[in-house]
């Protein structure tokens, strides 16, 4: 069975127990932290591989990842561990937490924006960004990440989605050269 097909499931159950439980916002919350604490701890994951460390040992770590201070804190979220340790999906839990937050944004009109600049960006200059993207996109909510990447040289560069805008100075040059070769 395809890989990418169990979690997208799980989540869409989640989903659903979440919305009749009124729970779906801490649910995005937790899958969140999940899913950042697997980005920051590539460990965490083998260890829920490991098929040597108990299932109860997993589920504490799963509690914690997703910042839970106690299990049974958050009992939607409780129960969807569970769920996967009576399954043996406890090494899914990455897997899954991407899944439903992705589903979560697409139900709720929540669009990923991305902005590289080679410089940080001030209050002003962000804010007249948002302008201009929020009037590109015309509806629904923006989530911001910005970064910094001096090889940029300046400019910067949005990605919404899957739709990219380069308006740096290193892409121009890039541009410049393509012409003049040509």
């Amino acid at each position: 069975m395809d890989k990418g097909l169990i979690p997208r499931r799980y989540a869409k159950a989640l989903y659903e127990v979440g919305e009749e439980r009124n729970a779906n916002d801490s649910l995005y919350a937790l899958m969140q932290s999940l899913a950042g604490t697997f980005a920051s701890q590539p460990l965490l994951a083998k260890t829920l591989a490991n098929p040597f460390v108990a299932a109860d040992e997993k589920l504490s770590l799963l509690t914690l990842a997703a910042g839970e201070k106690e299990a049974g804190a958050d009992a939607t979220y409780t129960d969807f561990l569970k769920l996967l340790k009576e399954n043996g999906r406890l090494d899914m839990a990455r897997d899954i937490a991407l899944a439903f937050i992705d589903l979560y944004r697409s139900r709720h009109e929540i669009y990923r924006v991305a902005v590289q600049s080679a410089a940080p960006m001030g209050d002003e200059e962000r804010l007249r960004l948002q302008r201009v993207i929020s009037g590109h996109i015309g509806h629904g909510t923006m989530e911001y990440d910005y970064s910094v990447d001096p090889d940029l040289i300046g400019g910067f560069i949005v990605t919404v989605n899957s739709e990219r805008l380069d308006a740096s100075v290193r892409h121009q040059l890039e541009e410049l050269k393509l012409q003049l070769l040509n």
